[in-house]
């Protein structure tokens, strides 16, 4: 049995005194085949502690459906932490923030009307806690209390930065001493008043989260909390993408110098993140400061593990930092990450998604258009079709409101695109004498993972007007695009996508060698890219990022299948798997 406590300002582990070495990787970012490499990987920079999330809608996918295997294994990535000897800390908070769909939450929570989110409402409560149920008796024997690696959890997530109820933070708290979470738990905010008033809760350790400015940062924590350890729950060494920005780098001396600040004051750290690896599928989140920005598929996070797992200058940077403060174990024998080119694939076969909904869905009829959650959808895409009769003047197509972005086709001719952030965005329709078919294909990007935009429902989450007339009766087509193996594909050499055409392409390749490559989507326009049926995430050649990671484990020796969703169109219907990223 392991004890990890507080006594005065330090942390000790069985009554010895502690400084917390820890760095962010999320199981559910990473194949487990790769999981002891990058582990093994924090543990020879010096780090003594690996910290994760726990996402809930991956965990939890359909009400009442548990996963807990493959990438959602988390009782094994504990125990390979424990396995080297490493601590785990655990954030199961309902709510994880981290750049993922709806901050971990699961969708199916918006199916219910007026479902109040992070506060004391009791049907939301009720759902914590029936998850609970299944979540942490699976975490008890792993508990250090109980021998096992987890020294510590933490209750909610930055909740200083969304709201002030200290009745649901003491549930939260409560239903996990309940549940014999007997280990230290704690809170993490930014190191503002106003974050540390909402998100502290009695007799629970604060820490905060910050990339720079440590001094001040730790000031105003030990205004709130003194004589406690001091704790960065998250450095910020490195940051995300949005589709359409800059790839955000940071430069290593000035992370390591940041580092160095925290270490010389005895103050414990986790580096959000040490390794960021992938949102594959449609995982990636999305925030919303003004207007509605997605998140790009690679979380590489410019962190000191890359998102294949090399070893950065950050990384030797941090290393040569904490060799000053700890000992860092120099006889650990890391694998290099294999890479290789598979060269060009022809994608041979083509279905257009209008001709293949018979394969992937079964419509229902609505009177008005339905967001996905009030069908029961939670990821994917979302088509209606009505008939709209004629014969009208040109008018302007008004979607009321679009979550997140919309392809028009009248008679299945391709009419333009309306997206949610783009307020000049302009469709005109003018319907011929016979009337028209209107077909309207939403993409889901990513509900909104930050700020009190949280609750955000996807499609068409009102009405659609033409002029100034609301279209009624429509037949509805949910496209989660989980499983593609009934699609059936016309096989022809050279294929070409028609302009503005949805149209799934998919190619074979050979593999002798299994190793991690990456998918070039230079040429394609948008859309969502699969190997060996697992979805690897979207692609847009808005950018930064222009390569899709493929890890060697998703590939098989002998023949790989690629299938690519294309929305718009691409000049060529081939792929190249190279070596090298490109994340812009």
């Amino acid at each position: 049995m392991g004890q990890f406590a507080i006594s005065g300002n330090q942390f000790t582990y069985d009554g010895k005194p502690i400084q917390l070495l820890s760095g962010a990787m999320h199981y559910f970012r990473v194949v487990p085949e790769y999981w002891r490499d990058r582990l093994l990987k924090m543990k020879a920079c010096g780090l003594n502690t690996v910290e994760t999330y726990v996402a809930w809608n991956i965990h939890e996918p359909e009400e009442g459906q548990f996963n807990f295997s493959g990438i959602a294994d988390l009782v094994r990535f504990i125990e390979i932490a424990g396995e080297l000897d490493l601590h785990v800390i655990v954030r199961p908070s309902p709510y994880i923030c981290a750049e993922w769909e709806f901050g971990g939450l699961p969708a199916w929570l918006l199916g219910y009307p007026d479902m109040k989110l992070r506060c004391y409402h009791q049907p939301f409560l009720d759902k914590v806690d029936a998850y609970y149920d299944v979540l942490l008796p699976k975490l008890k024997p792993l508990l250090c209390t109980n021998g096992g690696p987890i020294i510590a959890m933490q209750i909610e997530n930055e909740y200083g930065s969304y709201g002030n109820d200290k009745r649901y933070l003491e549930h939260l708290k409560e239903s996990m001493i309940r549940r014999g979470m007997d280990v230290l738990l704690f809170t993490s905010d930014g190191p503002t008043d106003v974050m540390l008033q909402g998100g502290m809760v009695d007799g629970v350790l604060a820490t905060v989260n910050f990339g720079s400015r440590v001094e001040e940062a730790f000031a105003k924590l030990e205004e709130y909390q003194a004589g406690k350890p001091l704790m960065c729950m998250e450095f910020w060494n490195g940051w995300f993408d949005h589709w359409g920005e800059e790839h955000h780098t940071r430069d290593a001396k000035d992370a390591a110098a940041v580092l160095d600040d925290m270490l010389k004051v005895g103050a414990s750290v986790n580096f959000y993140m040490f390794h960021g690896g992938t949102n594959f599928g449609f995982y990636n989140g999305a925030n919303y400061g003004g207007f509605y920005e997605p998140t790009v598929t690679s979380y590489d996070y410019d962190s000191a593990l890359s998102e294949e797992g090399e070893r950065t200058e950050k990384y030797f940077a941090f290393r040569e930092v904490i060799a000053k403060y700890a000992k860092v174990d120099e006889s650990i024998l890391l694998e290099p990450v294999k890479k290789k080119s598979y060269g060009r694939v022809e994608l041979t076969g083509q279905t257009s998604l209008f001709d293949s909904l018979p394969a992937l869905s079964q419509p229902v009829a609505r009177t008005c258009p339905e967001p996905m959650e009030k069908l029961g959808q939670n990821y994917g895409f979302i088509l209606y079709t009505t008939h709209v009769s004629g014969p009208r003047e040109k008018a302007k197509l008004v979607l009321q409101d679009v979550h997140d972005r919309a392809l028009v086709f009248l008679n299945g001719e391709f009419q333009g695109v309306l997206e949610r952030w783009d307020k000049e965005g302009k469709v005109e329709l003018e319907i011929p004498k016979e009337g028209a078919e209107l077909r309207i294909l939403v993409e889901n990007m990513g509900r909104v993972n930050y700020g009190p935009k949280l609750k955000d429902y996807k499609g068409i989450t009102e009405a659609v007007r033409l002029g100034y007339q609301a279209l009624y009766h429509w037949t509805i087509h949910p496209l989660p695009l989980d499983d593609l193996t009934e699609l059936v594909f016309q096989e022809g050499e050279g294929t070409f996508a028609p302009t503005g055409k949805p149209v799934f392409y998919k190619g074979t390749f050979q593999v002798d060698v299994a190793a991690d490559t990456y998918l070039d989507m230079s040429g394609w326009t948008k859309g969502v890219a699969y190997i060996n049926g697992f979805n690897l995430g979207r692609y847009w050649e808005r950018g930064p990022q222009e390569t899709l990671y493929i890890p060697g484990p998703l590939l098989r020796e002998g023949q790989n299948e690629i299938i690519i969703f294309e929305l718009h169109g691409t000049g060529e219907a081939a792929v190249t798997l190279t070596d090298q990223p490109n994340l812009g």
